[in-house]
């Protein structure tokens, strides 16, 4: 009788050792194949564009010389000027320790530049341009991004921060 208890225990300390070590398994098949408990996909808000020239390669008036440790965040500005280069100024603000990573380029508009804002006016009109767009460059002046005019200053902002997290000094 009591070795029948023993045997019992003893296959029941086996058959809990395989649960422990399989539970994981089957929880992330389950989290897998139901999407219970992942988290969504991250997705740039903004398009990648590969038809863009480099910044140095833009038909400017003024040479946006860009260094190699700055990102430029360059906008068109010909309608709701105002407007723009204000959420722009704030989602710069926005970045806190991370600003002085990013430069904002204006190009177009008749007002004053705001604090750390360079502007440059359109020579003529290029093909690829569309109005009110922002644009996301590395720091090599290559175009990462593209953000059509109804893309929300949030939204650039959070593909901003996930582009200068994921890309370090």
């Amino acid at each position: 009788m009591q070795d029948a208890k023993h045997i019992r225990r003893q296959r029941l300390k086996l058959i809990l050792i395989f649960v422990i070590f399989a539970a994981p398994m089957v929880a992330a098949w389950g989290m897998v194949e139901l999407r219970i408990g992942v988290p969504d996909r991250h997705t740039a808000h903004g398009d990648v564009d590969l038809a863009l020239p480099m910044l140095s390669e833009w038909p400017l008036t003024a040479s946006a010389v860009n260094s190699e440790e700055e990102w430029v965040l360059a906008f068109d500005c010909t309608q709701q000027c105002d407007q723009r280069m204000d959420e722009l100024w704030r989602l710069h603000r926005a970045l806190g320790r991370e600003a002085p990573r990013l430069k904002r380029l204006r190009i177009g508009g008749e007002q004053q530049p705001l604090p750390g804002e360079m502007t440059s006016e359109w020579q003529q009109f290029p093909s690829w341009r569309e109005e009110n767009a922002v644009w996301l460059l590395d720091p090599m002046g290559r175009p990462a991004l593209a953000f059509n005019a109804n893309v929300a200053a949030k939204d650039v902002l959070d593909d901003i921060r996930h582009l200068l997290k994921v890309n370090p000094q």
